[in-house]
């Protein structure tokens, strides 16, 4: 039974479709909130796999977040045991910073649904091979990261050229959220801390047209995480119980 450790920022970004697939897996879930213990110091030593979320921190404010340094290191530490590590959005942000990709401020906030667009070497990936085309995904940054040296380039998008990454052969960072369902992306849009991202970055009317969008695209994006986040997961072991496919 493999150990997974979870770091979480913030009460509303979960594993959410991660969830249900490591637990029919059979794999044990710890998580470690920073939100309600940014003093924690968790110990990577004995688990298998790292999942770090996504969050509303900026990635090199580790002076107004010291946990964000703490993070890094636990990042550190599972590359050298090179055991699987996924970083979403922000996980994705301090996955590159540990690696020597520095962050920065996108031009243009990513909010909404944006087709994620595979790249030379995305064939060749076991996990991002399941993106042969521009597919839609939901979004929500206003940062980005310089690709790593020795990383490999698997996914961009009109607006954000370093959508995803792998550094060697499990360690992956993902700006988008393949992770969110419907349920999750309906919450984010009825946030107040999250709505003044939107009318910040977003025109008016654009929650109810996400909306929208959200409830045509989220059977595609739900069959892609489930293929993507299922080869991700394969070298922690066989599913326990047989899954059933997300519908379209």
């Amino acid at each position: 039974m493999a150990k997974v450790m979870v770091f979480q920022h913030v009460a509303a970004e979960p594993l959410g479709t991660l969830d249900p697939m490591l637990r029919n897996r059979g794999h044990r879930i710890r998580y470690v909130n920073f939100h309600r213990d940014p003093d924690a110091r968790p110990d990577i030593s004995r688990y298998d796999a790292l999942i770090v979320l996504g969050g509303p921190q900026m990635p090199d404010r580790g002076d107004i977040y010291p946990h964000l340094k703490v993070e890094m290191r636990c990042i550190e530490q599972a590359l050298k045991r090179d055991i699987p590590v996924l970083g979403i959005c922000l996980g994705a942000q301090l996955l590159a910073y540990t690696l020597g990709g520095g962050p920065r401020p996108l031009k243009q906030w990513e909010i909404g649904w944006y087709d994620l667009e595979p790249t030379a070497q995305s064939a060749a990936d076991p996990v991002f091979c399941a993106l042969y085309e521009p597919h839609p995904v939901f979004q929500w940054h206003g940062y980005t990261f310089d690709l790593p040296d020795g990383a490999v380039h698997l996914a961009r998008s009109s607006t954000c050229e370093n959508q995803a990454f792998r550094y060697g052969h499990h360690a992956y960072g993902l700006q988008c959220h393949l992770e969110l369902d419907e349920r999750l992306i309906n919450r984010w849009l009825n946030l107040p801390e999250y709505l003044v991202d939107l009318e910040a970055n977003c025109r008016r009317g654009d929650a109810a047209q996400i909306q929208k969008q959200t409830h045509e695209l989220i059977g595609q994006s739900a069959r892609l995480s489930f293929e993507m986040f299922g080869q991700f997961l394969r070298p922690l072991g066989k599913p326990r119980s047989r899954q059933v496919l997300p519908s379209r």
